[in-house]
């Protein structure tokens, strides 16, 4: 029996950096509270975009936010990771030397950016509704408990990947979070462990999750679930790590699993 469903957000429930939800999500949701099931939202975004995102119910489930580096329930914390200082800074000057990338630092609180380009901070904060402190060098916020840096680029961002893990790997989690981001985060911050921190303080076992994703960052959670659904414009490796296929997010995919499977 099913207790626990944990699903992405992006590219999965909605196309990447959409503003709006389906309100039958919304109903689904609470259905499922009804059933005693509980329901975790799971994304890079940070936590106070995801929670806008989700007003509706936002005290009804739990936020896997910032890629696992944030776990929040009605605005408590209920677990969290963080990058070192020095590696920080060291990881801002590296990225900075990279042609066509922005970046940005985040804490639980709010994300921190020193761009100059206008349409990425305004895609920030307009599109994804972020929380964001502009401020004229990342360098002097690298020791706020940051639990996030990640690296936005309009194009070749896998390739940048691979150079980036060959770097850093065996320091930081390093992800693809999206077709513009990569996400660096302490290496024991992850979308899997956080759903497993979630599982072990609610005694919900593996056999008892659900899970939903599409991108690289979302196989660590979906090996965490007897349920593991890819949705059908999930990438090929994601595919080969769910158990099963969903529709895709324009037939709200998601949805029609969570009501033929547990609400019918």
């Amino acid at each position: 029996m099913i207790k626990l469903v944990a699903t992405d957000i992006d590219g999965t429930l909605i196309p990447e950096g959409a503003e709006t939800l389906p309100e039958e999500l919304f109903d689904t949701i609470r259905e499922l509270k009804k059933r005693d099931i509980l329901f975790a939202a799971s994304s890079g975004r940070q936590y106070a975009s995801m929670r806008r995102l989700f007003a509706p119910v936002a005290d009804d489930i739990i936020f896997i936010s910032d890629n696992g580096s944030i776990v929040m329930c009605r605005g408590r914390v209920m677990a969290s990771s963080f990058i070192e200082a020095p590696l920080a800074e060291e990881l801002v000057r590296l990225i900075r030397r990279e042609e066509g990338c922005e970046l940005l630092l985040s804490t639980p609180e709010t994300m921190y950016v020193d761009t100059k380009d206008r349409e990425y901070y305004e895609l920030l904060v307009n599109g994804y509704h972020n929380k964001v402190d502009a401020v004229d060098d990342l360098l002097a916020c690298c020791g706020r408990c940051v639990n996030k840096v990640s690296l936005y680029r309009r194009s070749g961002v896998e390739d940048l990947a691979v150079e980036m893990k060959a770097k850093y790997g065996d320091r930081l989690n390093i992800v693809i979070a999206g077709s513009l981001w990569i996400d660096f985060m302490n290496p024991a911050a992850d979308k899997g462990r956080a759903l497993a921190s979630i599982q072990e303080l609610m005694r919900i076992g593996v056999d008892e999750t659900m899970a939903f994703g599409d991108n690289d960052n979302d196989i660590g959670m979906l090996t965490r679930a007897a349920e593991s659904y890819a949705v059908e414009n999930a990438q090929p490796r994601v595919k080969e790590a769910a158990r099963y296929l969903a529709a895709s997010y324009r037939e709200n995919g998601v949805i029609q699993v969570i009501r033929e499977e547990l609400l019918r």
